[in-house]
């Protein structure tokens, strides 16, 4: 389980990039993808790591032959929407409205991208809806 009041750093972001892009890996495997020109030298810091994400509950590692497996337990949907959420409390008062906004604004959002957002806020929409509609009443 995610340890939501934990955030993670930069290096660790890169790290459960890695592991979000191809999967489950081994230390070795995670260092030779962020930087293979010095995957030895890496390979403590990937260590390391690797280690603080799974005392935050960001990672877990199963054993396999002599190492260990590491598996992120977070989705990257789920750790936008967590650091999201810290930013509109500390810069919005709690409002996702001026974020949404911003984003839209500065963006330069792709057709397919305003039409995704659409869909969505069409879907929201639906659903407040249909949880608004008062029931039919008892006789």
């Amino acid at each position: 389980m995610t340890n939501k009041g934990r955030d993670v750093t930069e290096a660790e972001l890169g790290v459960l990039q890695v592991l979000w892009n191809h999967g489950a890996r081994t230390i070795r495997e995670v260092a030779a993808v962020l930087d293979p020109a010095n995957q030895d030298v890496y390979y403590a810091t990937v260590k390391k790591l690797l280690e603080r994400l799974e005392a935050k509950g960001f990672v877990r590692r199963e054993p396999q032959g002599i190492a260990y497996l590491y598996e992120a337990t977070v989705d990257r949907d789920e750790l936008v929407g967590q650091r999201l959420r810290v930013l509109s409390e500390s810069l919005c008062d709690g409002s996702v409205t001026p974020l949404l906004t911003q984003l839209a604004r500065n963006e330069q959002l792709s057709k397919k991208q305003q039409s995704a957002l659409l869909a969505l806020i069409n879907e929201l929409a639906a659903s407040e809806d249909k949880d608004l509609k008062p029931r039919g009443r008892r006789k």
